[in-house]
């Protein structure tokens, strides 16, 4: 037998031992018992399920928190960036801690500090309640990882495009924001879909906070559900919170992909 037959035989194996699993799967399981508990029928119609709530709230709310936690650390994370690579060095200093320091913790323990720690601490009243402080915190630490990924990508334009700019008589603020930042900001487009991505998912993390009903993010939508509602007592909620991330996360990573790739094209 020759290697290329060998190799096809090897696939063909391979496909009949995953076909057979998947029917011996299909076979096996408890079909009404899943339908009922993961894709109960009451809770999935449209006029009296759960869908309503679950988008006209849950997934409202959740795009405006990430579109706000995304702008407030693109925001903080060009000023970090820009401090870091500042040629006065207790600016340097200064980005540095603070981004080793909330790259390295968890954004939960973040938001709960800003919502429960300032608070009892100084009597601060967070702008939007517990939610806004839980944003802040998720700005914080958002501007941290877009802090270095902007730095990156700002020390990834050619030297002499900023030479070339001052030898046209333009002084260096100008320079940094007409000629280094608009090419920083393409190179790094694809990482910042990323974090954009990554964003979507962390917002999860202000059911955790506490937010009244019309604040209410996809999962803590989800999770009333699972105790009231018409699928209560199932996880049919969960199933369709994660179909609705599903939605909004998928052809954001394609999309990352499709940059990704289109910029290794230029490069070459």
């Amino acid at each position: 037998m020759t290697r290329r037959e060998r190799a096809l035989l090897v696939q063909v194996v391979l496909y009949v031992v995953l076909v057979a699993a998947v029917v011996a799967l299909a076979l096996v399981a408890d079909w009404p018992t899943i339908r009922e508990n993961f894709w109960n029928p009451d809770g999935v119609g449209w006029a009296d399920g759960n869908w309503g709530d679950l988008i006209a709230t849950g997934l409202v709310n959740t795009v405006k928190y990430t579109a706000i936690a995304f702008v407030g650390g693109l925001a903080l994370g060009l000023v970090l960036a820009l401090m870091r690579l500042s040629p006065v060095a207790p600016y340097r200093w200064l980005a540095t801690a603070y981004i080793e320091f909330f790259r390295g913790l968890p954004a939960l323990v973040v938001m709960i500090f800003m919502a429960t720690g300032l608070p009892i601490a100084f009597g601060w009243t967070p702008p939007g309640g517990t939610v806004g402080a839980g944003l802040i915190g998720l700005i914080m630490v958002a501007g941290a990882y877009m802090a270095e990924t902007l730095r990156a990508g700002i020390q990834a334009v050619p030297k002499g495009q900023t030479e070339a700019a001052r030898s046209l008589g333009m002084r260096p603020g100008a320079t940094t924001v007409k000629v280094v930042l608009p090419q920083a900001f393409r190179i790094v487009i694809p990482p910042l879909t990323n974090e954009f991505v990554l964003l979507i998912k962390d917002t999860a993390l202000l059911f955790l906070l506490g937010a009244a009903a019309s604040e209410r993010e996809l999962t803590s939508v989800a999770r009333d559900f699972l105790t009231s509602g018409p699928s209560a007592g199932t996880a049919t909620s969960l199933i369709q919170a994660a179909l609705l991330y599903l939605v909004i996360t998928l052809p954001l990573t394609q999309l990352v992909s499709w940059l990704e790739r289109r910029q290794r094209r230029s490069v070459r």
